[in-house]
């Protein structure tokens, strides 16, 4: 009973815990929390094989994923920890404290980590210290007394003396009633300053939510033209040609979604080459010329036939009159920097070879997504894109800086961790429909799905059965070069197992290799195949 009464003290301990520090991370920074420290320093180590796995098995869910096995471990070294102070009672309150260091020296060894990120682990773990060492401190045994012997009834005279025969004395007793109570104070105590610490976060949130709500987007100078006629091919199971807000792909490192305030958002532009040094606010982007452009994304952790890639209407600002200003050339005209490193306001580097960048594409710094300011999750207030590379070396979300270096004297994130430098996206073609194993009816059955090679274009995409030939699919109407392609063809199928492969040629008349390779360093290439039964 007073080891599983320890183990319960152990969790209440760390439950008390991570209620203070939340509350203190509210003042501090809600990234600064201890379960997302560690979680952003497991996420920083994890090897790219691994980090794979997690998106190919878990999706968007990877991070819940993750905290929730941060939390379970919690759990188990509390009890453990509650268990061992049961005998070493101060042995198990200095654990709580090692963990509690781990914890800040996971915050403050974050890329945007500062020293008062240390904060909310430090107070947590003293106060979960303290809990602990009070709580055990109930169960210590207390001896019940042992009553004097009294001499036997109808004894007479002297006689010889006998010692008495032992008696096993009452088992040691404990303050069951004072370590319930106490544990009881302590956890609503503790809930109290979680509840206080989510509402001040919540305060904080809805500022940013408030400079969101109150934007209006400027009316484009350069629009995009309006979608043709037939890109979006009606075919049922096929993506659709715009992906919408809440479908659209997230791939990144950030655990708590950032949350900035537009009215206090900068945006500095400095480094090698850099003439005229620029600091920019949310409004002085506003007040620029702005453009809108149908774009296509995707991330390099995309499998062949994988989901993580989408198409949206995107407005905002060229990056490359913003970078022409602050009087930055191209290499191939002069210029030092060959690499343009942007920095997220969490600490993400991406890093982009500014030859793309000023070579006429659409690169830009998003404001807009799909007619409405960025969400969250997607960026805001500003975000980065440059059509025709991987989102790891172009697409910073949440920037707030940009450094021109050279890819010599800098490794972006991705890169430190095994990607390649550069990037540019892979011809690819996808099925969509039929979905695999699927018992289509013999008979004509349409297959299916989606073609990219952004800033080159797709020209054709062909499907074949069960090794056979070829077969031309029909394109939906082409939104430009740097939007996917949707494609259908009419299979006149017949009855048993099929396998369907697909493969696209770009406009270029490379067409897609069937090579098979996974995502690292630099994309997966391979033909996507599915297999069915019709019967």
């Amino acid at each position: 009973m007073r080891a599983a009464l320890a183990a319960l003290g152990g969790l209440v301990a760390a439950f008390c815990a991570l209620c203070v520090a939340e509350l203190v991370a509210a003042l501090v920074r809600p990234e600064a929390g201890p379960v997302t420290a560690v979680g952003g320093a497991v996420v920083d180590r994890t090897p790219p094989a691994v980090k794979d796995f997690a998106v190919r098995n878990f999706g968007t869910d990877d991070k819940l994923v993750l905290q929730l096995g941060i939390l379970a471990l919690l759990a188990l070294f509390a009890m453990a920890v509650g268990v061992l102070a049961l005998r070493y009672r101060r042995i198990g309150a200095s654990a709580v404290l090692v963990f509690g260091l781990f914890g800040a020296v996971a915050a403050v060894g974050r890329p945007e980590g500062v020293p008062s990120d240390a904060l909310p682990s430090v107070v947590g773990a003293v106060i979960a210290a303290g809990v602990l060492y009070f709580l055990i401190g109930r169960l210590a045994p207390t001896p019940a007394p042992v009553p004097a012997p009294s001499p036997a009834a109808g004894e007479t005279g002297p006689g010889p003396v006998h010692a008495p025969e032992a008696e096993a004395g009452p088992a040691p007793s404990f303050d069951r009633r004072g370590f319930v109570i106490a544990a009881t104070a302590a956890a609503a105590a503790s809930a109290g300053a979680g509840y206080v610490g989510r509402r001040l976060t919540a305060s904080v949130q809805a500022g940013a939510s408030a400079s969101r709500a109150d934007i209006r987007l400027p009316v484009p100078d350069s629009a995009a033209p309006a979608v043709p006629p037939g890109a979006d091919l009606g075919v049922r199971g096929i993506s659709s040609f715009v992906t919408p807000n809440k479908s659209f792909y997230r791939v990144d490192t950030a655990l708590v979604v950032p949350r900035v305030d537009a009215g206090r958002w900068r945006l500095r532009v400095h480094g090698k080459g850099v003439t005229r040094p620029l600091t920019l606010t949310y409004q002085d982007l506003l007040r620029r010329p702005a453009v809108e452009r149908d774009i296509t994304l995707a991330c390099v952790s995309n499998e062949v036939g994988g989901p993580y890639i989408g198409n949206a209407r995107w407005i905002g600002v060229r990056l490359a009159d913003v970078l022409r200003e602050a009087g930055v050339e191209s290499p191939s005209k002069g210029g030092p920097a060959d690499q343009l490193v942007s920095r997220s306001v969490d600490g993400m580097t991406i890093g982009t070879p500014v030859e793309t960048v000023l070579d006429g594409r659409d690169a830009m710094l998003a404001l807009g997504m799909n007619g409405e300011p960025l969400p969250f999750e997607h960026g805001f207030p500003v975000r980065m894109l440059v059509p025709g590379l991987y989102g790891y070396v172009s697409a910073c979300k949440w920037i707030e800086d940009i450094e021109l270096t050279t890819f010599d004297a800098y490794d972006a994130y991705w890169v430190k961790r095994s990607w390649a430098q550069q990037a540019p996206i892979k011809t690819e073609s996808r099925i969509d429909t039929p979905r695999p194993f699927a018992s289509p009816r013999p008979g004509t059955v349409p297959v299916g799905g989606v073609a990219w090679a952004q800033h080159r274009g797709i020209s054709r995409v062909e499907v074949r059965v069960d090794g056979g030939d070829w077969h031309t699919a029909r394109l939906g109407a082409a939104d430009g070069r740097d939007t996917w392609r949707q494609w259908v063809w009419e299979w006149p199928a017949t009855s048993g197992h099929h396998t369907l492969e697909v493969r696209a040629t770009d406009g270029t008349g490379a067409t897609q290799t069937s090579h098979r390779v996974g995502t690292v360093p630099d994309g997966a290439t391979g033909w996507h195949s599915v297999v069915v039964d019709v019967s």
